[in-house]
Protein backbone atom coordinates (compact mmCIF):
# COMPACT_ATOMS: atom_id res chain seq x y z
CA UNK A 1 0.00 0.00 0.00
CA UNK A 2 2.75 2.79 0.85
CA UNK A 3 6.23 2.97 -0.05
CA UNK A 4 8.60 5.28 1.75
CA UNK A 5 11.73 5.07 -0.29
CA UNK A 6 14.86 7.30 1.22
CA UNK A 7 13.11 10.16 2.29
CA UNK A 8 15.25 13.15 3.23
CA UNK A 9 13.92 16.48 5.20
CA UNK A 10 15.48 19.93 6.67
CA UNK A 11 13.68 22.21 8.99
CA UNK A 12 15.80 25.59 9.72
CA UNK A 13 19.55 23.86 9.12
CA UNK A 14 17.94 20.44 11.33
CA UNK A 15 17.76 17.11 9.00
CA UNK A 16 14.80 15.72 10.42
CA UNK A 17 14.46 12.86 8.00
CA UNK A 18 17.34 11.29 7.11
CA UNK A 19 16.45 8.69 4.91
CA UNK A 20 13.54 6.66 5.96
CA UNK A 21 12.73 3.51 4.61
CA UNK A 22 9.46 1.76 5.77
CA UNK A 23 7.23 0.00 3.36
CA UNK A 24 3.26 -1.07 4.59
CA UNK A 25 1.37 -3.67 3.90
CA UNK A 26 -2.34 -3.17 2.83
CA UNK A 27 -4.48 -4.00 5.74
CA UNK A 28 -1.76 -4.20 8.61
CA UNK A 29 -1.10 -1.47 11.52
CA UNK A 30 2.07 0.14 11.51
CA UNK A 31 2.98 1.87 14.43
CA UNK A 32 5.71 4.18 14.51
CA UNK A 33 7.72 4.87 17.75
CA UNK A 34 10.68 7.23 18.78
CA UNK A 35 10.58 10.08 21.19
CA UNK A 36 8.90 13.33 20.98
CA UNK A 37 10.28 15.65 18.54
CA UNK A 38 12.23 12.96 16.40
CA UNK A 39 9.95 13.63 13.67
CA UNK A 40 7.15 10.99 13.95
CA UNK A 41 4.23 13.64 12.96
CA UNK A 42 6.36 15.49 10.20
CA UNK A 43 6.39 11.53 8.40
CA UNK A 44 2.23 11.65 8.85
CA UNK A 45 2.73 14.93 7.17
CA UNK A 46 4.67 13.74 4.40
CA UNK A 47 2.75 10.82 3.79
CA UNK A 48 -0.17 12.65 3.17
CA UNK A 49 1.16 15.30 1.34
CA UNK A 50 1.05 18.52 3.53
CA UNK A 51 5.35 18.12 3.56
CA UNK A 52 6.94 17.45 0.32
CA UNK A 53 10.53 15.77 0.78
CA UNK A 54 14.03 17.40 0.29
CA UNK A 55 14.35 14.01 -1.62
CA UNK A 56 13.36 10.39 -1.80
CA UNK A 57 10.09 9.26 -3.20
CA UNK A 58 6.67 8.23 -1.27
CA UNK A 59 4.88 5.68 -3.16
CA UNK A 60 0.86 4.81 -2.17
CA UNK A 61 -0.56 2.47 -4.13
CA UNK A 62 2.06 2.58 -6.92
CA UNK A 63 1.84 6.10 -7.67
CA UNK A 64 4.18 8.97 -6.79
CA UNK A 65 3.14 11.10 -4.15
CA UNK A 66 6.09 13.47 -3.91
CA UNK A 67 5.70 15.48 -7.22
CA UNK A 68 1.76 15.56 -7.09
CA UNK A 69 0.05 18.98 -8.06
CA UNK A 70 -2.02 20.31 -4.68
CA UNK A 71 -5.32 19.49 -6.78
CA UNK A 72 -3.93 15.70 -7.21
CA UNK A 73 -3.24 16.00 -3.30
CA UNK A 74 -6.92 16.71 -2.47
CA UNK A 75 -8.24 13.83 -4.40
CA UNK A 76 -5.46 11.85 -3.01
CA UNK A 77 -6.31 12.92 0.58
CA UNK A 78 -9.98 11.40 0.29
CA UNK A 79 -8.65 8.26 0.29
CA UNK A 80 -7.07 9.11 4.06
CA UNK A 81 -8.89 9.36 7.39
CA UNK A 82 -6.51 11.27 10.26
CA UNK A 83 -6.80 11.70 13.72
CA UNK A 84 -5.28 14.39 15.71
CA UNK A 85 -3.51 14.05 18.44
CA UNK A 86 -5.72 17.27 20.46
CA UNK A 87 -8.91 15.45 18.00
CA UNK A 88 -8.61 19.15 16.07
CA UNK A 89 -12.99 19.55 16.21
CA UNK A 90 -14.21 22.48 14.84
CA UNK A 91 -15.54 24.13 18.65
CA UNK A 92 -17.96 26.41 16.53
CA UNK A 93 -19.68 23.17 14.92
CA UNK A 94 -22.13 20.31 16.51
CA UNK A 95 -20.34 16.75 16.75
CA UNK A 96 -22.49 15.97 13.26
CA UNK A 97 -21.46 18.62 12.03
CA UNK A 98 -17.74 17.78 12.55
CA UNK A 99 -18.14 14.34 11.82
CA UNK A 100 -19.47 14.97 8.20
CA UNK A 101 -17.84 18.09 7.98
CA UNK A 102 -15.42 16.45 4.87
CA UNK A 103 -18.76 15.09 2.95
CA UNK A 104 -20.40 18.07 2.98
CA UNK A 105 -16.89 19.94 1.55
CA UNK A 106 -16.06 17.25 -0.93
CA UNK A 107 -18.99 14.96 -1.81
CA UNK A 108 -22.07 16.13 -3.54
CA UNK A 109 -23.94 13.18 -1.15
CA UNK A 110 -27.58 14.38 -0.16
CA UNK A 111 -27.89 15.78 3.39
CA UNK A 112 -29.93 13.08 4.59
CA UNK A 113 -27.51 10.41 3.09
CA UNK A 114 -24.16 11.88 5.18
CA UNK A 115 -26.76 12.18 8.41
CA UNK A 116 -27.31 8.63 7.84
CA UNK A 117 -23.43 7.76 7.44
CA UNK A 118 -22.89 10.55 10.35
CA UNK A 119 -25.19 8.32 12.77
CA UNK A 120 -23.81 5.12 11.57
CA UNK A 121 -19.94 6.12 12.27
CA UNK A 122 -20.78 7.58 15.42
CA UNK A 123 -22.54 3.92 16.46
CA UNK A 124 -18.55 2.39 15.41
CA UNK A 125 -17.25 4.71 18.29
CA UNK A 126 -20.09 4.11 20.73
CA UNK A 127 -21.37 7.84 20.66
CA UNK A 128 -24.41 7.01 19.56
CA UNK A 129 -27.39 10.01 20.11
CA UNK A 130 -24.49 12.73 20.75
CA UNK A 131 -25.12 14.29 17.10
CA UNK A 132 -26.49 17.83 18.32
CA UNK A 133 -24.01 18.02 22.04
CA UNK A 134 -21.36 20.55 21.00
CA UNK A 135 -17.36 19.87 21.45
CA UNK A 136 -16.84 22.21 24.48
CA UNK A 137 -19.75 19.36 26.14
CA UNK A 138 -17.33 16.48 25.83
CA UNK A 139 -14.86 14.62 27.63
CA UNK A 140 -11.19 14.47 26.13
CA UNK A 141 -12.29 10.59 25.39
CA UNK A 142 -15.61 11.58 23.74
CA UNK A 143 -13.74 14.23 21.62
CA UNK A 144 -10.97 11.32 20.62
CA UNK A 145 -14.51 9.53 19.73
CA UNK A 146 -15.29 12.08 17.96
CA UNK A 147 -12.73 12.80 15.63
CA UNK A 148 -12.56 8.88 14.74
CA UNK A 149 -15.72 8.66 13.64
CA UNK A 150 -14.57 12.09 11.69
CA UNK A 151 -11.86 10.07 10.00
CA UNK A 152 -13.77 6.87 8.97
CA UNK A 153 -16.80 8.91 7.56
CA UNK A 154 -15.32 9.26 4.54
CA UNK A 155 -14.93 5.29 3.88
CA UNK A 156 -11.04 5.65 3.72
CA UNK A 157 -8.77 3.06 2.55
CA UNK A 158 -5.87 4.36 4.93
CA UNK A 159 -6.11 6.10 8.43
CA UNK A 160 -3.45 8.13 10.04
CA UNK A 161 -3.25 8.20 14.05
CA UNK A 162 -1.33 10.92 15.53
CA UNK A 163 -0.60 10.21 19.16
CA UNK A 164 -3.87 8.61 19.19
CA UNK A 165 -3.66 8.30 23.54
CA UNK A 166 -2.34 11.61 24.59
CA UNK A 167 -3.95 13.37 27.19
CA UNK A 168 -5.94 10.04 28.18
CA UNK A 169 -6.07 8.37 31.21
CA UNK A 170 -5.04 4.82 31.17
CA UNK A 171 -8.71 3.36 31.13
CA UNK A 172 -9.66 5.14 28.66
CA UNK A 173 -6.42 4.91 26.74
CA UNK A 174 -7.15 1.39 26.46
CA UNK A 175 -10.95 1.68 25.27
CA UNK A 176 -8.93 3.98 22.61
CA UNK A 177 -7.27 1.17 21.56
CA UNK A 178 -9.76 -1.25 21.67
CA UNK A 179 -11.64 0.69 19.60
CA UNK A 180 -8.62 1.26 16.88
CA UNK A 181 -8.60 -2.65 16.88
CA UNK A 182 -11.90 -2.61 16.84
CA UNK A 183 -12.43 -0.70 13.93
CA UNK A 184 -9.50 -2.39 11.93
CA UNK A 185 -11.08 -5.32 12.26
CA UNK A 186 -14.41 -4.33 10.37
CA UNK A 187 -13.16 -1.74 8.00
CA UNK A 188 -10.20 -3.77 6.89
CA UNK A 189 -8.13 -0.35 6.73
CA UNK A 190 -4.36 0.04 6.59
CA UNK A 191 -3.41 1.76 9.69
CA UNK A 192 -0.60 3.96 10.49
CA UNK A 193 -0.02 5.34 13.76
CA UNK A 194 3.01 7.42 15.94
CA UNK A 195 2.89 7.10 19.53
CA UNK A 196 5.52 7.01 22.61
CA UNK A 197 3.02 5.21 24.52
CA UNK A 198 4.58 1.46 24.41
CA UNK A 199 1.31 0.36 26.00
CA UNK A 200 -0.62 1.12 22.95
CA UNK A 201 2.16 0.31 20.37
CA UNK A 202 1.79 -3.25 21.60
CA UNK A 203 -1.42 -3.46 21.46
CA UNK A 204 -2.56 -2.48 18.34
CA UNK A 205 0.35 -3.01 15.83
CA UNK A 206 0.97 -5.91 13.91
CA UNK A 207 4.40 -4.41 13.08
CA UNK A 208 6.58 -1.76 15.51
CA UNK A 209 9.14 0.69 14.01
CA UNK A 210 11.48 3.01 15.34
CA UNK A 211 12.76 6.47 14.37
CA UNK A 212 15.80 7.38 15.61
CA UNK A 213 18.06 10.68 14.51
CA UNK A 214 16.34 10.47 11.28
CA UNK A 215 16.17 6.67 10.15
CA UNK A 216 13.90 3.50 10.97
CA UNK A 217 16.55 1.40 12.99
CA UNK A 218 14.23 -1.05 13.26
CA UNK A 219 11.31 -2.81 12.49
CA UNK A 220 9.23 -6.26 13.87
CA UNK A 221 6.44 -7.32 15.33
CA UNK A 222 5.51 -6.29 18.91
CA UNK A 223 6.93 -9.51 20.50
CA UNK A 224 10.15 -9.02 18.37
CA UNK A 225 10.68 -5.32 19.67
CA UNK A 226 10.27 -6.21 23.20
CA UNK A 227 13.07 -8.74 23.05
CA UNK A 228 15.27 -6.65 20.96
CA UNK A 229 18.96 -6.86 21.36
CA UNK A 230 18.98 -2.93 19.76
CA UNK A 231 20.34 -1.38 22.65
CA UNK A 232 18.81 2.25 21.73
CA UNK A 233 15.32 0.75 21.09
CA UNK A 234 15.72 -1.37 24.64
CA UNK A 235 16.31 1.82 26.44
CA UNK A 236 13.29 3.51 24.53
CA UNK A 237 10.93 0.56 25.12
CA UNK A 238 12.02 0.43 28.88
CA UNK A 239 12.17 4.54 29.38
CA UNK A 240 15.97 3.85 31.09
CA UNK A 241 16.83 7.78 31.40
CA UNK A 242 20.66 6.83 30.80
CA UNK A 243 22.26 5.57 28.05
CA UNK A 244 22.90 5.84 23.87
CA UNK A 245 19.07 7.91 22.85
CA UNK A 246 19.72 10.71 25.45
CA UNK A 247 22.44 11.73 22.96
CA UNK A 248 19.47 12.18 19.81
CA UNK A 249 20.80 15.82 18.53
CA UNK A 250 18.27 15.95 15.54
CA UNK A 251 14.88 16.72 17.98
CA UNK A 252 12.52 19.08 16.62
CA UNK A 253 9.21 20.86 17.17
CA UNK A 254 6.79 17.94 15.79
CA UNK A 255 4.76 21.68 14.34
CA UNK A 256 6.89 21.61 12.00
Amino acid sequence: MIEIIDIHKTFQGKKVLNGVNLTIKTGETMVIIGRSGCGKSVMLKHIIGLNKPDSGKIIIDKEDITNMQERQLRHLRMRFGMLFQNAALFDSLDVAGNVAFSLFEHTDLDSKIILKKVKNCLSLVGLEGVENSMPSQLSGGMRKRVGLARAICIDPQIVLYDEPTTGLDPIMADAINELIKDLQEKLKITSIAVTHDMTSAYKIADRIAMLYEGKIIEIGTPHEIKNTTNPIVKQFITGAAQGPITHNKTLVLEEN
